[in-house]
């Protein structure tokens, strides 16, 4: 069942979920699962009724560059919350349960996403954008500032190459952003806009590298997505895409380095073939959804006998 929200920046997650919380009370789950500490508050109506309640942090959203004071204020109180109300905290990458554990000495339990570790033959959504298997380069996420589509088009457009990039994803409050983004006069750099399943699964298969530019958050779903299917990594520098990527990709801290490594990938084909199989390895041993599955069960089953 899909719930109302109001479709707006400030209150699409916090109404969703509030009345998806609402929705679910009468129904008197064994035990609920929450995202987002943003959404701590309305963990207090579960926890009324005695259900235990799992809360999945996320990242550290108030890091975030689309949020002003006010915003940046209420994500820090929600953080806060995040460690009183839930049953149990969840967090997503070592980086974010390290940060839970020294800012509020708050212990969690870790569990990542998961990612399909098979690559898809059909190339429909390929033939559709005018682009052949392996022979484009892919950038996949919401297009906000923090997440720097900027910073690949600039390095992008100063690359030596025949290959296009293809900026996939859209953000529904940040038009002036993502106008300023297609302002670019490379005809090489293309916007198809927000794709997803089977075409989105087939791009992610069939790119010549993935390009991850995001510097907020903890597990990027994109990223390991890009690395079950076997796509070579260009990582932007971070903890947190450090220890998803490990030593399976490359990685850049600026505009000038990361055309360097795309330069890199170009002239080594060899290079890209060997971190292709590497991170789709790793992906298969670290993210598996059945791994993820199992440790969701036995949280909750932790959680649910607690209450008996």
């Amino acid at each position: 069942m899909i719930l109302p929200t109001i479709g707006t920046k400030h209150l699409d997650t916090v109404t969703h979920t509030l009345l998806s919380v609402l929705h679910a009370i009468p129904r008197r789950f064994d035990c609920i699962l929450m995202c987002n500490a943003a959404n701590a508050i309305f963990g207090a109506i579960p926890r009324l009724t005695a259900t235990p309640l799992a809360l999945n942090v996320d990242g550290i959203e108030r890091l975030r560059k689309k949020w002003g004071a006010a915003a940046r204020r209420y994500y820090r109180f929600s953080e806060r919350l995040a460690t009183i109300i839930p049953s149990a905290v969840v967090t997503d990458a070592e980086v974010i349960r390290n940060y839970y554990l020294k800012q509020y000495g708050t212990s969690s339990t870790m569990i990542v996403y998961g990612a399909e570790s098979e690559r898809i033959e059909s190339t429909a959504v390929l033939d559709e954008l005018g682009v052949r298997p392996r022979e484009y380069f892919l950038f996949v996420s919401r297009l906000e500032p923090e997440n720097n589509a900027h910073l690949v088009i600039r390095a992008f457009e100063n690359v030596k190459t025949d290959k296009p990039l293809l900026i996939v994803g859209d953000a529904p409050y940040a038009q002036k952003y993502i106008e300023q983004l297609k302002a670019t006069r490379d005809p090489r750099i293309r916007f198809p806009g927000a794709i997803y399943g089977t075409g989105y699964r087939e791009l992610q298969s069939h790119a010549y590298a993935y390009i991850q530019a995001t510097e907020v958050g903890g597990t990027h779903p994109a990223l390991i997505e890009a690395m079950g299917v076997g796509n070579c990594i260009i990582a932007k520098d971070t903890p947190e895409n450090r220890e998803v990527v490990a030593e399976t990709g490359i990685f850049f801290e600026d505009t000038e380095e990361l055309r360097r490594q795309i330069q890199l990938t170009l002239a080594d084909h060899a290079l890209v073939v060997r971190l292709r199989a590497c991170a789709q390895n790793r992906a298969k041993t670290r993210y598996s959804w059945d791994a993820v599955t199992d440790a969701y069960e036995k949280l909750f089953a932790r959680l649910v006998s607690a209450r008996l």
